[in-house]
């Protein structure tokens, strides 16, 4: 009995010591919000005080100190993203992970991305305030991989330090860049509808822009099936551990529409949600400049950004800044292809791949005058019938840095137009208002034209030369509005009016956001920054009761159970709400689901059903393919001598639908609540490893939202009727500039990477009951209500 209890005392005693010892390790690897730490090229010294959710405010000198302070700070915080983001683009992630992420490292290496960040840093002006602030920010960054404490995840994976370079800056935007287009997911699968069915089954499709009502204001020959291409790249962005840019939300309100008669700026940019979350927020002061800003990991200048003179900020454009081209190869060499000039040979890009524990992998990738050939990157596709990807970003000449170095540093709207002009892609609304009562809207990107005819939703001819780009527009063409006398800009992703009667191309998203955007803005002349921050929380959609009505037509209510019956009258007097309790939104989106499914997949396959379901199209085409009985898709082909309709398709559906719920969620239609099945949880790349989730995923959580409505969290269809959210705003934002020292923000879970620190997820219950945070410009304020870093010049 003595021994048992000594052997159990010993045990307890290596317990306690462990656990004491994982405490003292935890704290260690901690970020350090206060104390001193000296850095090598500072000229004075440096004073970031931390604020209660972790955001720092950094008071410098010089801009050169504020920007080496900052590269420290967000390296302490944001290193593992950091990390993540520079090795995605290059195609070397696998050096990490292994094998496990070899197809996404073969195709973001092949694309091009790196070759052109190369080209771009061999003309930048070295002795540019650009440049060297970008240095300054990097050595902030070196510095702290050298001498700080690095993160967890390096010490879990075996991830070896490396200095941060301005490639690798480069690489990030071009990778976010890439992320905004929509190309790739919608082209390859309207060529092979179109190839299969013929035009006329495209009709429902909106490809001509005819169902983007809500515009933006102004002031059959058999070929190879393409749906790989969609497929596959669709499948690698899903699985990448960085989210990709999907849409957002932007609206100026003029000074004649504001209760305080000044402007007020709101914005809440659209991505995949992840963990660390996208945004890292600092507050950067030197004697001549101030900037509040929300950065990019690895990225010296904010992307969305305010100071006391202006905001700005940006939703996706969704314009077609890629095409795909057929390149015919040489039937006597497969090295060389058709042009209108002849045969040309491919130029071959040699990569080598090193994968973690295996062999390195070494790539020849071709590349066509249109651009590197998706045979070689992804699976699926015929090698003899070589497809092109023809994507702007990586033809013209790359000038993001300098142009978001602009935005973040202008002195006058004019001025922050100029930057605004240099991005050549990715395609972005750039929204900004400021205190002289300006509200502006930018389309930015190198927009272009085809030949009359040339429809760039499909699979293009690369060989005759007729389906080439014909001519590059001037900025000066780009949509944009400039304080119009309706007193606010806006944007949803939605397709702007045409320019010079030229409706530009592109993958908008419905009109249900910017319909219910515009509704709300046009019936008050008396907003504040309370007003706004209830509409940027938003839950209703102003077009499902129009989709209800359409399905609720083609039941038969005498005919249905009492469960059904109880569940068409929610829906009658449903206002599209979906909060948490709402019954509603359940029944809609699983009737809606089936409806498509019973619709569209037995023309599609299912594998083409399901990659029609992750694209714009599907978005688009709910209410106006609904609306038509006389719909070539409505007629099941798989069954014989039988032409179904569109009754009895959305009736099946609808039986479908409460026969589903019933078995999911009990018989008591009450119980059938949003809430219980619309979560949401953030999702770190390590937390997908069960035994590590509960330490570094934060969720999940129930949520209110969905699809398509202000407060767009975003989730895929699917058979069991549980809707996990994949992405939303990534911060909301609302400037006023009645009260510019108070104006509130929000991140999904919190400004640090490190699931250490207290703000790892310290925002996530405020964020998701739509709450805010003030982002705080007053000096004396911060100092008292922070803790205090001090960096100290140390000469090497």
């Amino acid at each position: 009995m003595k021994k048992l209890k000594k052997i159990l005392l010993v045990l307890l005693s290596l317990v306690v010591i462990i656990i004491i010892a994982l405490m003292v390790y935890g704290f260690y690897l901690k970020p350090k919000y206060e104390g001193e730490v000296k850095l090598k090229n500072i000229e004075k010294e440096t004073t970031v005080y931390f604020d209660e959710f972790g955001v720092p405010h950094i008071y410098a000198n010089n801009s050169k100190d504020v920007m080496e302070a900052l590269g420290y700070v967000h390296a302490q915080d944001r290193l593992w993203q950091m990390e993540l983001m520079r090795r995605i683009a290059p195609g070397r992630l696998s050096e990490i992970f292994g094998s496990v992420t070899l197809k996404n490292d073969k195709f973001f290496a092949g694309l091009g991305i790196e070759e052109a960040s190369v080209k771009a840093i061999a003309v930048l002006d070295k002795n540019s305030l650009s440049y060297q602030l970008t240095m300054a920010y990097l050595d902030g960054i070196n510095q702290y991989i050298e001498e700080g404490k690095m993160p967890i995840e390096f010490r879990l994976i075996g991830v070896e330090k490396k200095k941060f370079t301005i490639k690798d800056v480069y690489n990030i935007f071009g990778y976010m860049s890439f992320s905004f287009a929509m190309a790739q997911k919608t082209d390859p699968l309207l060529t092979d509808i179109r190839n299969k069915y013929g035009m006329d089954y495209l009709k429902d499709f909106g490809i001509d822009g005819s169902f983007n009502t809500t515009r933006i204001k102004n002031a059959k020959e058999r070929s190879q099936e393409y749906i790989a291409i969609a497929k596959s790249i669709a499948s690698l962005l899903d699985q990448s551990p960085i989210p990709p840019f999907i849409g957002s939300n932007s609206w100026v309100i003029g000074p004649k529409k504001t209760k305080n008669g000044k402007v007020i700026f709101a914005n809440d940019p659209h991505i995949g949600f992840s963990q660390p979350g996208t945004w890292y927020e600092a507050h950067l002061v030197t004697p001549d400049f101030e900037i509040y800003g929300c950065y990019l990991a690895g990225t010296p200048y904010p992307l969305l950004g305010h100071n006391r003179e202006y905001a700005y900020g940006l939703t996706m454009f969704e314009n077609d800044d890629i095409d795909f081209y057929q390149e015919e190869n040489n039937s006597n060499n497969a090295n060389a292809y058709k042009t209108p000039k002849g045969f040309n040979a491919y130029e071959i890009r040699k990569k080598t791949i090193k994968v973690k524990d295996s062999v390195d992998v070494v790539l020849n990738v071709k590349v066509s005058r249109h651009g590197p050939i998706m045979n070689d990157l992804i699976d699926g596709l015929n090698k003899n019938k070589p497809i092109a990807m023809s994507w702007i970003y990586t033809q013209q000449p790359i000038q993001i840095l300098d142009a978001v170095y602009r935005l973040s540093h202008a002195k006058s709207i004019t001025d922050f137009q100029k930057g605004v002009a240099l991005i050549a892609a990715p395609g972005l609304n750039i929204m900004y208002g400021d205190a002289k009562g300006n509200v502006a809207w930018w389309a930015t990107g190198k927009l272009y034209k085809h030949n009359k005819g040339v429809n760039t939703n499909f699979i293009l001819d690369g060989a005759n030369g007729k389906d080439d780009i014909t001519a590059y527009l001037d900025f000066s063409k780009n949509p944009s509005a400039v304080n119009p006398n309706w007193n606010y800009v806006y944007s949803a992703n939605n397709q702007p009016e045409p320019i010079d009667g030229f409706l530009y191309p592109g993958y908008y998203l419905p009109e249900d956001r910017a319909k219910r955007i515009t509704q709300l803005l046009n019936s008050k002349s008396d907003w504040d920054k309370k007003s706004v921050s209830k509409m940027i929380f938003d839950n209703t959609s102003s077009v499902a009761p129009e989709v209800v009505a359409t399905l609720i037509s083609s039941v038969n209510y005498n005919t249905l159970s009492k469960n059904e019956k109880e569940a068409i009258d929610i829906l009658k007097i449903w206002n599209g709400s979906n909060n948490l309790g709402d019954v509603a939104p359940t029944i809609y989106n699983k009737w809606v689901y089936l409806y498509l499914k019973n619709t569209f997949e037995d023309e599609l396959g299912e594998v083409n059903f399901k990659q029609f379901l992750i694209t714009h199209i599907m978005k688009q085409i709910i209410a106006k393919q609904m609306a038509n009985a006389a719909s070539l898709w409505w007629d099941n082909i798989a069954s014989k001598n039988i032409k179904e309709t569109r009754s009895q398709i959305l009736s099946q559906s609808f039986k479908e639908a409460i026969t589903d719920l019933e078995k999911q969620l009990g018989n008591a239609v009450p119980a059938w609540t949003w809430n219980k099945v619309h979560t949401l949880e953030h999702q770190h790349p390590l937390g997908k490893i069960e035994a590590l989730r509960k330490f570094f995923n934060v969720g999940p959580f129930e949520v209110s939202g969905s699809n398509e409505v202000i407060n767009n969290q975003m989730f895929g269809f699917s058979e069991n009727g549980n809707y996990k959210v994949s992405a939303g705003p990534s911060t909301r934002r609302i400037i006023d500039f009645s009260d510019i020292e108070n104006s509130w923000s929000i991140l999904p879970t919190g400004q640090s990477g490190n699931p250490l620190s207290a703000h790892y997820s310290d925002q996530a219950v405020l964020y998701n009951a739509g709450k805010f945070r003030r982002m705080r410009l007053n000096k004396e304020e911060i100092v008292r209500t922070s803790t205090k870093l001090v960096f100290i010049p140390h000469k090497k």
